[in-house]
C-alpha cells in the first residue's frame, strides 16, 4: 500500500496539488503545495504562498486519512 503511495506521489512530483489537513473534531485546514522530495518514510511539501514553508509527512497520514491530497486535472 505505500509503495503505491509513493509510486501517486512521484508521478506528481513538482507539481501543485491541494491538501487537506484533518486536524480532529470536524477541524480541516486546506493548503495549496508542491510536492517537493519523497524519501523512505516521509515526504515533503512547499506550501505555494509567499514563504517558503516546507512541511513533512508520512506516507501513513495518508493510510489512516490524516491527509487528503487532491491532484489537478490536467
Amino acid at each position: 500500500m505505500i509503495t503505491k503511495i509513493k509510486e501517486e506521489l512521484n508521478h506528481h512530483l513538482g507539481e501543485v496539488v491541494t491538501l487537506n489537513y484533518n486536524l480532529g473534531r470536524n477541524k480541516y485546514e486546506t493548503y495549496e503545495v508542491v510536492i517537493k522530495e519523497l524519501y523512505h518514510n516521509i515526504f515533503t511539501v512547499q506550501m505555494n504562498n509567499d514563504q517558503n514553508i516546507i512541511k513533512s509527512f508520512s506516507y501513513s497520514d495518508i493510510i489512516t486519512k490524516t491527509i487528503k491530497i487532491e491532484y489537478e486535472i490536467q
